[in-house]
Formats: C-alpha cells, structure tokens, sequence
C-alpha cells in the first residue's frame, strides 16, 4: 500500500541534523588531508556513539574488524573532527563530533567514512546540519537510532536480519529523508507535523500510524518516529 500524506514545517535524515551554533571559519581551502579512526573493542559488549556533524558527506556502516574503523577527510585544517571516548568495563561512550568552526561550500571537502562492530550493542545518536548523510545499519547490532536533520539528504537503509526488537527516531530537517525498512519482522511507523510530503511503501495505514502484518506477531518488531521538517519523507517496507 502507497499512502502520501501532508507532512512538514522548519526543521527534517541524523540519520538528520539540527545546526548548532557556529563561529565561521573563512580559512581558504587547502590540500586534503585524511586522518583515521581505529579503537579496539577488547571487552567492550555494549556501545553509546554520537556523530555530530555540521556540514559536509556522512557514510557509516558496519563490518568493522575493531569497535570502530574509519577515516576522516578535509581540507581546512581546523575541520580535524575531535574524537572523545572512555569506557567501563563492557561499555562504551564515543563522540565524534566536527569543531564549532564548520562553514561548508564552495571547494570545502568533509567526509566521514565510519565503519562499527556488527557484534556490540548499539544505540546511535547522528546529528547532521546540511550535506549527505548515507547510513547502512542494516548489519548493525541495534539498540535505538535517532537522526536530527538540518538541509539535505539522509538515506537509512536498515535492510538487514535483526534479532532483536530496535527503535528509529527521524526529526527536525530540510530536505529529503529516505528510510529502508527490513524484511521478515514487525514494523510500526509513525509520522507527524511538517509542509512537505510523506510517502509509505510496503505498509498498511492503521489510524495514526503504519505497520506490517507481522507487526506484534514477529519475534523482532522495529519501530520507527518520524517528526516535522519541510522536505520529503519515503517509509520503505
């Protein structure tokens, strides 16, 4: 079943991203440099992570040989992200987040390339302001995903085998989010507020909300919140 509903006000994919402050840095673009990530997962059983963003290209997705692998790439030099983690015992806390100085366009380049552990528990928080932000969980141990929008475009591909019930939250944006549910388990979405539009694919509108014939019958149920913006919203089943 399709369904378009009007959806939208100032604010909606992270992922998603709700600009914070920002003193402008009007540093010229220079060379491009590339810094990595690597933290070892020794003990660690259970992860909470933060990206936060302001401007430029997210990709995150899982597989990594370590709790987290990735490279960063940029070519103004205070743009170097800060990376702050600790941990206790089987528990994580990671925040990678871009210095208050981002100001992207022109021949800015940031990129986020961020892979983690299919085998640690993870609640993910993705704060985005303006660019793209492609996030495939799908093989991902989830615990709680929630995207903040700004102005752009977040693709959330969660197609994957879950084993075990997750929830999804999508608010603020301008832009275009799209979310691909996964196949063979419960899904319950709910979308409310905003201008734009809102299209759902593969689920039955049931009142205020969509969902699956295997909603509350599987032994993996998602489920997924979506809230204002102007923009597009695509609910994929």
């Amino acid at each position: 079943m399709t369904t378009s509903a009007a959806f939208f006000s100032l604010g909606l994919l992270g992922l998603v991203l709700v600009p914070t402050s920002c003193q402008f840095d009007n540093t010229p673009p220079g060379p491009t440099r590339e810094t990595s990530i690597h933290l070892d997962r020794s003990t660690i059983e259970r992860a909470n992570v933060t990206l936060d963003m302001k401007a430029g290209e997210l990709n995150v997705h899982g597989g990594a040989a370590k709790l987290v692998d990735g490279t960063f790439e940029f070519n103004v030099p205070s743009w170097e992200p800060k990376i702050d983690s600790s941990n206790s015992g089987s528990h994580a806390e990671i925040r990678i987040s871009q210095p208050n100085s981002g100001h992207f366009g022109g021949n800015h380049q940031y990129v986020w390339n961020l892979a983690f552990s299919n085998d640690v528990l993870l609640d993910l928080s993705v704060n985005c302001g303006a660019g793209q932000a492609q996030m495939n969980l799908g093989d991902l141990d989830l615990r709680h995903v929630e995207v903040h929008m700004g102005a752009g475009q977040v693709e959330l591909d969660l197609r994957g085998k879950p084993t075990h019930d997750y929830d999804v939250e999508i608010s603020g944006g301008v832009g275009q989010a799209t979310v691909h549910l996964p196949e063979d388990v419960g899904i319950w979405a709910e979308a409310h507020g905003g201008l734009g539009s809102i299209t759902v694919t593969g689920l039955d509108k049931k009142d205020n909300h969509w969902e699956n014939n295997l909603f509350d019958k599987a032994k993996v149920n998602v489920h997924l919140k979506v809230e204002g913006g102007i923009g597009e919203i695509r609910i994929i089943g």
